[in-house]
């Protein structure tokens, strides 16, 4: 699941760095993700992982770091929300 977020994110994130460089605990919106690239990388997860955000998912918290959208994303697909 880690290496398809990573996908997802060098693909839709517009990070300022390699997304493979990235610890899984690393704060995305330090290396550069905005909201403009946060909206990209949900549209792209939803794709990647066949899931839909809900509303109470989108917020800072969910996409500040690979562990946290790999939480928010397992919680979806194990029981249709995290």
């Amino acid at each position: 699941m880690v290496a398809g977020i990573r996908s997802v994110l060098a693909e839709c994130g517009g990070l300022a760095v390699d997304a493979g460089t990235l610890a899984i605990d690393d704060d995305l919106y330090s290396a550069g993700l905005t909201s403009h690239g946060c909206v990209g990388l949900m549209l792209g997860l939803e794709e990647q992982f066949d899931v839909e955000f809900p509303e109470k998912l989108l917020n800072r918290r969910t996409f500040e770091s690979i562990a946290a959208i790999r939480d928010a994303v397992r919680g979806l697909v194990d029981g249709g929300e995290a």
